[in-house]
């Protein structure tokens, strides 16, 4: 009788060649623009940075999928923490 491994790792996002969707929807459009510039183009220069930029952003996206932390340009938490609810209404006179 056959035996089913149990899918546990339900919550992990779905990776296509090591890349999130969103990611990998974006190496497509990359790929689809790449292959219009050959097609079109009549330089070789042109045809040569076409096929030298799509390893060249997969090998930036993979990087930034394992390091996300790559990105994080400011601070995740606030200076202040307060309980204090932001009100608009001004109680004193003017």
């Amino acid at each position: 009788m056959k035996k089913y491994e149990v899918y546990r790792n339900i919550r992990k996002r779905a990776l296509i060649f090591g890349l999130p969707l969103t990611l990998f929807a974006l190496q497509m459009v990359s790929v689809i623009g790449s292959l219009m510039v050959i097609i079109f183009s009549f330089g070789l220069g042109s045809i040569l940075g076409a096929l030298l930029w799509n390893p060249l952003l997969y090998i930036i996206l993979t990087k930034l999928t394992n390091n996300p932390q790559m990105l994080a340009f400011g601070h995740p938490f606030p200076k202040h923490i307060s309980n204090r609810q932001n009100s608009f209404l001004a109680y004193e006179d003017h």
